[in-house]
């Protein structure tokens, strides 16, 4: 009898023993810990999300710097983009030969200064330098071509209304080069089309001419960056210096 009762108590610890193994190995509820799994995924995305975006922003950081020119203490932002880095902004130092738009400081301050291209030349600080006609094509193929490049180039603001197709003039701005319609100056002392186009000088002259050298422009009613040959003393342009 004596047997026969241990043999029955060792059959119910060994019951128990596999129940307790069963339910250790069994979620208690299983919702529950999809719920936490689902969870933790949704928590991976998030800090994937930060991550990336403090890796831009990090990028972003150190794409853009400012430079000083010593020559009358004005700060510039810069922005490299591909290979280059450039002024983001126009340059204003008053050279002679240089102006303002209408003549009017506040112009200054806002689209830089009107130079011609002697002028321009020699205008940019040291180790800075008037960007070549190739340099400018260097600019164009790292933002796409030339005929979407305004769009990426252009200023978020500033541009006139594309009245014609019933679309903003502005870019997206998407390198920080913030190109800005500075118009132009005219040897007449007459000044034109602040805020339909920008117009910017290189140092290269064209081929066979002794007169004549490239330019950059973009407009308010398009996306491209126009290349243009224009006359020396004919007009006085913004300029956007390039480091050395």
């Amino acid at each position: 009898m004596l047997a026969k009762k241990e043999q029955r108590q060792r059959s119910d610890v060994l019951k128990k023993t596999r129940a307790t193994r069963h339910n250790l190995a069994k979620p208690s509820n299983p919702k529950s810990l999809n719920g936490q799994t689902n969870g933790i995924k949704n928590g991976d995305k998030q800090m994937k999300k930060i991550f990336i975006f403090l890796a831009v922003l990090h990028v972003a950081v150190l794409a853009q710097t400012l430079l000083t020119d010593p020559r009358d203490n004005k700060t510039y932002k810069t922005t490299k983009i591909g290979s280059q880095v450039w002024l983001a902004e126009n340059l204003n130092y008053n050279a002679s030969g240089s102006k303002c738009y209408d003549n009017k400081e506040s112009n200054c301050q806002k689209y830089g200064r009107l130079y011609n291209w002697s002028t321009a030349t020699k205008a940019c600080p040291s180790g800075w330098h008037l960007p070549s006609d190739a340099e400018w094509d260097i600019l164009m193929a790292t933002v796409g071509d030339r005929y979407t490049a305004g769009e990426f180039l252009k200023a978020k603001n500033g541009w006139n209304y594309n009245n014609d197709e019933g679309i903003s003039g502005n870019g997206t701005d998407a390198y920080g080069f913030v190109a800005l319609p500075s118009g132009l100056g005219r040897y007449d002392g007459n000044f034109r089309y602040v805020g339909d186009v920008g117009h910017w000088w290189s140092s290269s002259a064209t081929e066979g001419s002794t007169y004549d050298v490239y330019v950059r422009f973009m407009l308010y009613n398009g996306k491209s960056v126009g290349r243009s040959e224009d006359h020396k003393d004919d007009n006085l342009f913004s300029v956007r210096c390039v480091k050395n």
